[in-house]
């Protein structure tokens, strides 16, 4: 189930609004059961066959939806299928953290068609960045005429509202970037900005065909610590889109100052950033000479490989950062009460050692009438949930919209019909 927008009373749209409302419903449960029939549309959506056939018969013309030939139907009949078109159309999804932004084309399931780093950044370097990133859009755009919208998922506390960024620790510059005023009217396609965690937890819902509960926490694990919840299908944003700032969360008052400042973040702990300084500080320097000269997600990856080669050191601090996970975790658990926790981003690459270690942590502190109802696991998505998160926001805004971005496909497929 995907995390819904508030719903507009269907009695307040006029005669096309009501059509293109139904139209939605129709791409949405397509969108997650692949293929039906007219008939068991009818029945999903509870419209009249008459009626779904009429839809149905607007989005085959406009190119929404196509047929896939014979199903089993009812009583052994044969029945058309039907399938939502979502290798036509793509979507641009754009990563940033503190010091490493990427920048995917993807196809509206969600699979990477393309993908690509940036250079690490510095402070100094944010302006030029901007610039060379609204470039490789635009050429993108041009190039590639079946991309219809663009989605952003940026560090929080996000003010989305404001469009800047409360506090990134390391990297203060970025509260200076105005992301609605740099992006929002950019480019000759939708663009859509999301916090980082809560668009991972949106790609969740709609990549990951095994995730199917409506009460769902993405636990994002990177250069910072963020939590994207989803209640009852619904994204929690907080009143200025600052809810659920789990790295900013103390787990220890007199603990490390951080630079949003309280002390003891548990940001401080376990969050890349955090790791990479450890591996350069004894005692784990004398394990990674090498470390000095890596980037923050480089480090990391260096770390689980030893630790997974039995280095001690490696297992030790790969353990120690499992722990503060799993303190995250509890709180999750004792705050927001989700079904299913799902842990991504860079520290999540240190696999089952550090889940097995979060489960324990979780087993002996979070409360036994809540923990046993959460699912803990490991993203499963096949590219950086954060960056697939950028694109589910995109596509998210198509799900709710999908008459209006065919229109738009249209339109820019007539600049270039000979576009792919």
């Amino acid at each position: 189930m995907r995390a819904k927008k508030p719903n507009l009373s269907v009695h307040n749209l006029n005669p096309l609004s009501i059509s293109e409302h139904n139209q939605a419903l129709i791409a949405q449960i397509l969108y997650h059961k692949k293929v039906l029939s007219r008939a068991q549309l009818a029945k999903a959506v509870n419209l009249t066959p008459a009626a779904v056939s009429k839809l149905t018969s607007l989005m085959l013309d406009t190119g929404l939806v196509k047929e896939t030939g014979d199903i089993p139907g009812a009583r052994n009949r044969r029945s058309i299928g039907l399938q939502l078109q979502t290798s036509s159309l793509r979507v641009i999804g754009v990563k940033f953290a503190r010091s490493r932004i990427q920048l995917g084309k993807f196809s509206l399931d969600g699979t990477p068609l393309q993908v690509s780093d940036l250079p690490a950044i510095t402070s100094e370097g944010i302006p030029d960045t901007l610039k060379t990133i609204k470039v490789r859009i635009h050429r993108a755009l041009s190039h590639d005429h079946s991309i219809v919208a663009v989605g952003i998922a940026v560090p929080g506390p996000y003010l989305r509202h404001e469009g800047r960024i409360a506090l990134v620790t390391s990297m203060q510059s970025w509260k200076g970037v105005n992301f609605i005023h740099e992006f929002l009217e950019a480019f000759p396609v939708p663009t859509f900005i999301e916090q980082d965690a809560r668009a991972g937890a949106l790609a969740q819902t709609l990549f990951d065909h095994s995730v199917s509960s409506p009460n769902l926490a993405y636990y994002l694990v990177g250069e910072g610590v963020g939590l994207g919840v989803i209640e009852d299908g619904k994204l929690v944003n907080g009143t200025k889109g600052g809810a659920t700032e789990l790295g900013h969360l103390s787990i220890d008052v007199d603990g490390k100052p951080c630079e949003c400042g309280n002390q003891g973040c548990l940001e401080r702990y376990c969050s890349a950033v955090a790791i990479h300084e450890a591996m350069c500080q004894p005692p784990y320097a004398r394990a990674f000479p090498e470390a000095e000269a890596l980037n923050h997600a480089a480090a990391c990856q260096l770390l689980f490989y030893r630790a997974s080669q039995g280095e001690d050191l490696a297992a030790q601090l790969v353990e120690r950062i499992a722990s503060y996970v799993g303190y995250g975790c509890v709180n999750i658990v004792n705050a927001f009460n989700p079904s299913r926790i799902i842990i991504g981003d860079i520290v999540a690459g240190a696999g089952q050692p550090l889940l097995d270690t979060v489960l324990d942590i979780v087993k002996q502190r979070a409360l036994p009438e809540l923990k046993d109802g959460t699912q803990i696991t490991l993203s499963h998505l096949p590219a950086d949930a954060t960056l697939m998160g950028a694109a589910a926001v995109a596509v998210s805004h198509f799900l709710d919209e999908p008459t209006r971005f065919a229109q738009l496909y249209r339109q820019r497929q007539g600049t270039n019909p000979g576009s792919r």
